[in-house]
């Protein structure tokens, strides 16, 4: 369900040596502005000139930190977003105000990065966080220049420029705009290199108030669909959010523009005027019709501008006296935004061939269902609902009498209830099965009969005889081993009277290389051998990607060739003449032939590409199964080697089961990590020498790529036009 929500309205005041408290004052609460003037004496005794302003608004923000404007104002929106709800977040104000700033920040500097890259930062976080969906992001970057529509991402190499213009296309399910290109991104770093490639190809000039001045108006849109693992599962959501660096508005008296800057800033003015007649008739109730198609920005923007959409204003302003009417006008437009209400809805969708296999599974299940029901003599109606959490208790309580012996026979009602009679025979019989291992392992300290030296030290001990039997084993077949009576110890006197743990023990510990090594082999086996299995799949899975993926590369160079094969087909056909029967062209056999191959090769293309996307979400799940496996067997290895090696003898009665003190309690340093190759290595020492922490890494690496492909791109035109000359 939906309700009708405000748009969020904030103000960021640009920080200035010159700041006008005396006309510009903060309310206390941090959330209105006041602007007072001194009337103008020379205009006489009447004197009708209005003074004060004050203006109500979601939130100020002067002099805060790029970390404070993000929490603030976008963090929520994002967060959202991964829940299916649209948002929106646009930067609007004067030219010089800041708004880039806000939006994309320094890229230089990872601090001083703004609402955008953080943005792509939080999502990628918040997609780790949630191993049980498959989540894919795309973005798109969209510029509008005088009144025209442009991809930034067109200068890829797999893009290239589009041969008919963009235009906006609206359907039942919203705003698109045909030709801009999506780009499909699995990990942080290729979103940054795609927002760093768009940032390089934006239109900017320079002129009094800003010499940095963009020149047209962005969009930077992600793309987010949340597919559940869970096969049964047929619903899936989806969002958008739409991040939006309007072009300053500007005074041409006072940016002194000319020539083509000019008409730029002709063009700017003039949408961001009718963004505001737009944004006044959506906050009239009582207006019918909205202005959006009178320009490219406001019909690009339908659906942010009071759609289903979480919507939020940053106002950019100055705080100097010399620029307050442009103040005034930006703080009157983000009044009229905050009387705008959006629509807000999450964006569910159903997976059509899930929901095939769903219903097929279930209409097998109703057929064998009523084939028992009709089998059956004097049987009542039968319950074909899924069995809730009672019904599965008490079938639990029934397998547990029929094993106990109180109860006879278990009645048979439909098949679900047979199905489920068989499993909780499996749930039973695993519990027994590890109520058994822990009875044994709280009587008997096991050990490998091939571990040679434990069997010295038991022997030692006088646990075990010469023969190699422990001592008070009946048949030679034991497993166990227990504290033996003092009276089977061979050649031992009264007052040697020590216990297994105590002769075991070392003076000193060994190395945590050593230690280790004996705890995967030992206590730690199972999480080791957990841990094993889950890298072995994950390489697995890696190894089948790169298979995949050269297989959809050879499908793609195929594909390309049988193409270039058809053209020329046609080439040659329409230079010999087309023949047509009945209105239909006549080709030839080959020509006909390599139609067929190459729809065959797209066809397998598309199979391949969705076996890849399959796989990458596999690995990202077989990853984070690794990463926990680690985790796990660090711990415990950290609190079994000081437990072991470090307490005291006179604390080890406290670690007894109903004392005070529990495994783990006692703290231990760090230890060494679990087997990382070189990469896993290099990545490490590559996160701890970053100065601003691991989370920089992606946006650095981006950052290092773009520049070098822009600076080879550069290099290589010089080259061309010296070899011209």
């Amino acid at each position: 369900m939906s309700t009708r929500k405000k748009v969020h309205a904030f103000v960021r005041v640009r920080p200035t040596d010159d700041f006008a408290h005396e006309v510009i004052r903060y309310g206390d609460d941090n959330k209105s502005i006041d602007i007072h003037l001194k009337k103008d004496t020379r205009r006489g005794v009447v004197n009708n000139q209005q003074t004060d302003w004050s203006f109500k608004l979601d939130g100020v923000l002067h002099d805060a930190s790029q970390d404070l404007v993000y929490e603030t104002v976008a963090k929520d929106v994002i967060s959202q977003a991964l829940d299916g709800y649209n948002g929106t977040i646009m930067c609007y104000g004067q030219t010089g105000a800041g708004k880039t700033y806000t939006m994309t920040g320094a890229t230089e500097n990872y601090k001083h990065r703004g609402i955008l890259p953080r943005a792509l930062q939080q999502v990628f976080r918040m997609i780790e966080e949630r191993p049980t969906h498959a989540i894919t992001v795309r973005v798109s970057y969209l510029e509008i220049y005088n009144e025209s529509l442009f991809d930034l991402l067109s200068t890829l190499p797999y893009v290239g420029p589009s041969v008919t213009p963009m235009t906006i296309v609206e359907n039942p399910q919203g705003v698109f705009i045909k030709g801009l290109s999506v780009h499909l991104t699995s990990q942080e770093e290729d979103a940054f290199s795609l927002l760093f490639e768009g940032e390089t190809n934006r239109i900017i000039a320079s002129h009094t108030m800003n010499k940095n001045s963009s020149r047209s108006h962005c969009i930077f849109t992600i793309y987010v669909e949340a597919h559940s693992r869970t096969l049964s599962d047929e619903k899936y959501i989806t969002s958008k959010i739409n991040l939006v660096d309007l072009a300053g508005s500007e005074r041409l008296g006072k940016s002194g523009s000319e020539g083509r800057v000019l008409k730029e800033a002709t063009y700017i003015n003039k949408s961001l005027s009718f963004l505001e007649q737009a944004i006044i008739a959506l906050g009239d109730q009582k207006r019918d019709h909205i202005p959006f198609r009178q320009c490219k920005l406001t019909h690009a923007l339908k659906d942010s501008l009071g759609g289903n959409c979480n919507m939020v204003l940053v106002t950019n302003i100055y705080g100097d006296a010399a620029q307050l009417e442009e103040t005034l006008s930006s703080l009157r437009f983000a009044s009229r935004m905050k009387l705008v209400t959006t629509e807000p809805a999450i964006n569910e969708k159903y997976d059509a061939e899930r929901m095939v296999k769903n219903l097929e599974k279930e209409l097998v299940l109703l057929k064998q269902e009523l084939a028992i029901h009709d089998s059956l003599a004097n049987r009542s109606l039968v319950n074909y609902d899924p069995m809730d959490e009672i019904q599965i208790a008490e079938i639990n309580s029934q397998v547990r009498r029929y094993l106990e012996g109180t109860l006879d026979e278990i009645d048979i009602i439909n098949l679900r209830q047979i199905q489920e009679v068989f499993n909780q025979f499996r749930v039973v019989l695993s519990q027994q099965e590890q109520e058994v291992e822990c009875a044994l392992r709280r009587k008997y300290t096991f050990i490998d009969k091939n571990d040679f030296a434990a069997i010295s030290a038991v022997q030692k001990a006088g646990l075990m005889d010469v023969d190699g039997h422990l001592v008070g084993e009946p048949d030679g077949q034991g497993f166990g081993l227990g504290v033996a009576p003092f009276s089977a110890k061979p050649g031992k006197k009264a007052k040697s009277k020590k216990t297994f743990k105590d002769q075991l023990r070392p003076s000193t510990p060994p190395s945590k290389p050593v230690a280790f090594e004996d705890f995967k082999n030992e206590r730690g086996s199972e999480i080791n051998r957990i841990f094993k299995e889950n890298k072995s799949i994950l390489n697995e899975r890696r190894k089948r990607a790169s298979e995949t993926t050269q297989r959809i590369n050879a499908i793609k160079r195929e594909i390309d060739m049988t193409k270039e094969a058809l053209n020329f087909q046609k080439s040659l056909r329409e230079k010999q003449g087309e023949y047509e029967n009945q209105g239909l062209m006549i080709i030839d056999e080959e020509e006909f032939l390599l139609i067929l191959k190459l729809k065959d090769l797209k066809k397998q293309y598309r199979t391949e590409y969705q076996d890849l996307r399959d796989l990458r979400a596999e690995i990202q799940y077989c990853q984070h199964l690794v990463d926990q496996c680690r985790h796990r067997l660090l711990t415990e290895f950290d609190i079994w080697y000081n437990e072991s090696f470090f307490i005291p003898e006179d604390m080890q009665v406290a670690l007894k089961p109903g004392s005070s003190i529990r495994p783990g309690m006692i703290p231990v340093s760090r230890i060494m990590s679990l087997g990382e190759d070189d990469q896993d290595k290099f990545s490490q020492l590559q996160q701890t020498m970053l100065p601003e922490g691991p989370d920089s890494i992606s946006f650095y690496n981006a950052k290092v790529k773009t520049e070098q492909k822009h600076k080879y791109l550069k290099t290589m035109m010089g080259l061309q036009q010296t070899q011209r000359k």
